[in-house]
């Protein structure tokens, strides 16, 4: 309540905050709605957005929302009430449809309460079009619209979405001042981290799939929104209070399933694609992420009222596959699914493999080692070769007979090795593949020099480096985050490799003369004034040096340890089934461990309590021995002139009294001696 003299600014801020629009969302936790929310909050400062939480966790969201979960019917209404915009979303779960029904109705029946007009959205889903006939049976290129809305015809699994339309639209339609009413069919979500074509996006960027599947013929029209587009929609309607009431919200794209998968296969991964029979997409565990309703949806539509009424700023009016680089960035960003690059080095049989291999497995990145990395390419090189006639041109077979050729005589020539002319070129083809680009990857030992690394990573798109720049030029898609330099005194390397089987050390080149110049090799070129440690330190990626010392450690823990704290967390989707089996088993086998070790300490800490204990009563015992003998030798002394008094003075006489007594025997012999000692006492 304001006083009579209240001033201008604070009745200026107080209408200010008077218009802030209250919206109110549905199920704000979930895929759709809750990036509509944040496209609504981000875009508008005047809306405050308010909703219910499908799941009961508040933590999933990254902007500033008043939320409410568990609510009843009653408490739901009374929220409902205290907003000026309803948006009701059923596009992605049935459970709603129910609610969105209750809620038009239950707002409708308050409408004489109403302190000002409210707006209720439904946003439905484009499904409910399905099995509409075409627009004009003669030329199925005519897409539908909103003006054949009376004559849409949902997919059987989506009649309670046209009800749902239909209740909605019928309540607007009177009392408009008070309670506005729209509805939305919008197509299929995509962008900011995806949901439906989620599985899609996954199994291309993961790459464990040889191809991503089609399901079905793939030729079918699906049509889709971006997110953000649709929230802007939402907002347009909010914003404009248009007199059309019916929307369709798609973009001009008109892409086919084919097409769309295609687009995200090559965005990230090989490219391949499958088609896979409908029957087995339903039978199949993996592809029961998606749901096939809406896959199989066949449909062109155009939304006419959006361009006429409105003036939205689309992100991809264009459509998925147009803009799928960016689609693809913001699912990366969304999910965080972003590239680790690590870079291992060190001197032979210091354990570089193995703890390559280990990080690979956590980190979910790819391994790349030398020598495997040749050998590949040798049999992709052969694979090629070997009846391909129809997938390969001539020009290209005639290559990599050329390519395959170059790189065997080399070997010949290097004594089963390659140099680094035909070295780099491998890795660098590696490391610009799309697995690397997507997961990240692990480089064994190499580089192995200066020249080397900054052959590798150099920017081939700049021609020529500058001269006057100290810094060398390179690959910010290919230089590694990471450096870590694994060291070890060469005592206990050559210790290291004495414990190896013959064959193993065979095998690995860890005989005693191929190691010891190996290591030697290693040395003189760690100590040259351009080491490959000084590539990295020029491009301020600064190595972090790991020195082992410990022979017991031969699963490399504290190496890791070392690494994942510097790296951080995985990047990456998380543990696999079997690989959160195999992560409970290990946690399970450490805290067995665990108790082993507390129990053993336990017992170790009792003995010395009990050792130390009896060691102290002992001494006590000695002390006390000690002193009972000290206080005897100290009566003894003091009882010498007593004693020798007595014999002297006294014993005589007592003798000589029992003497006597013996004699006599006397009635009363202690009265006898008694009174014999008092008549001889010779002391006066």
């Amino acid at each position: 309540m304001y006083g009579r003299h209240g001033n201008r600014s604070t009745n200026m801020a107080n209408s200010s905050v008077s218009r802030i629009k209250r919206v109110f969302i549905n199920s704000i936790d979930t895929y759709s709605s809750k990036y509509i929310a944040q496209e609504q909050s981000s875009q508008d400062a005047s809306f405050q957005i308010v909703g219910t939480v499908a799941n009961n966790d508040k933590g999933k969201q990254s902007f500033a929302l008043e939320q409410y979960s568990c609510l009843s019917r009653e408490e739901l209404l009374q929220c409902l009430m205290q907003c000026d915009v309803i948006v009701y979303n059923i596009t992605e779960h049935t459970d709603f449809i129910d609610e969105a029904s209750w809620a038009i109705s239950a707002l409708h029946s308050e409408i004489e309460h109403f302190e000002a007009p409210k707006i209720f959205i439904l946003l439905s889903t484009i499904m409910t079009w399905a099995m509409t006939k075409p627009a004009d049976p003669d030329d199925s290129e005519i897409p539908l619209t909103e003006d054949n809305y009376r004559r849409r015809r949902p997919h059987p699994n989506f009649k309670e979405h046209t009800s749902t339309e239909k209740l909605v639209l019928k309540l607007g339609k009177t009392r408009k001042s008070k309670l506005a009413t729209y509805v939305v069919a919008a197509g299929l979500q995509y962008g900011m981290g995806e949901n439906m074509f989620h599985f899609f996006f996954k199994s291309a960027w993961l790459g464990e799939l040889s191809s991503i599947p089609i399901f079905g013929p793939g030729t079918n029209i699906i049509p889709t929104i971006h997110i953000y587009d649709l929230a802007r929609v939402v907002q347009n309607i909010i914003d404009r209070k248009p007199k059309t009431y019916y929307f369709i919200a798609v973009d001009e794209s008109n892409n086919t399933f084919e097409d769309i998968v295609k687009a995200i296969a090559s965005a990230l991964g090989s490219g391949k694609t499958e088609k896979v029979t409908k029957e087995d997409a339903y039978g199949a565990k993996a592809f029961m992420e998606t749901d096939l309703h809406y896959l199989n949806v066949n449909l062109r539509a155009e939304s006419v009222f959006l361009k006429e009424r409105f003036n939205l700023r689309w992100d991809c009016e264009t459509g998925i596959v147009d803009n799928i680089l960016r689609v693809v960035e913001e699912y990366r960003q969304t999910r965080q699914l972003l590239p680790i690059k690590i870079c291992l080095l060190g001197p032979p049989a210091v354990g570089k493999s193995s703890v390559a291999v280990k990080l690979c497995k956590y980190y979910k990145l790819q391994y790349i080692n030398v020598k495997e990395a040749i050998e590949e390419k040798i049999r992709q090189l052969e694979e090629q070769l070997e009846g391909n006639e129809i997938s390969e041109t001539e020009e290209l077979l005639t290559a990599a007979q050329k390519k395959l050729e170059t790189l065997n005589n080399n070997m010949l020539q290097n004594d089963g090795k390659l140099d680094d002319q035909h070295v780099i070129p491998i890795i660098r083809e590696r490391l610009n593949a799309i697995p690397c680009r997507n997961q990240g990857f692990v480089l064994d030992g190499y580089p192995k020099s200066y020249t080397q690394a900054k052959d590798l990573f150099h920017d081939e798109s700049v021609e020529a480096e500058d001269i006057r720049s100290t810094i060398p030029q390179y690959n910010k898609m290919l230089i590694p985050e990471f450096i870590f330099s694994l060291d070890a005194t060469d005592t206990f390397l050559k210790e290291r490799v004495q414990s190896l089987p013959q064959s193993v050390a065979e095998e690995m080149h860890y005989t005693q003369h191929e190691f010891t110049d190996n290591l030697a090799k290693f040395r003189e070129a760690s100590a040259e004034d351009e080491s490959v440690l000084d590539y990295f330190d020029e491009l301020e990626i600064h190595p972090e040096h790991i020195v082992i010392a410990s022979v017991d450690d031969c699963e490399n823990v504290a190496v890791l340890k070392k690494i994942f704290k510097t790296v951080g967390r995985p990047l990456n989707y998380g543990l696999t089934p079997e690989e959160m089996e195999e992560e409970r088993k290990r946690k399970e086998e450490e805290w067995h461990q665990q108790l082993k070790q507390d129990e053993t300490e336990k017992e170790l800490r009792e003995i010395e309590h009990n050792a130390k204990i009896t060691a102290q009563i002992e001494e006590w015992n000695r002390n006390v021995m000690e002193v009972k003998k000290q206080e005897h030798e100290l009566l003894e002394m003091r009882s010498i002139p007593m004693r020798h008094y007595l014999m002297k003075y006294v014993m005589p006489t007592v003798t000589q009294a029992l003497v006597e007594c013996c004699k006599i025997k006397p009635d009363d012999p202690v009265d006898f001696v008694a009174e014999y000692l008092f008549r001889n006492n010779s002391v006066d």
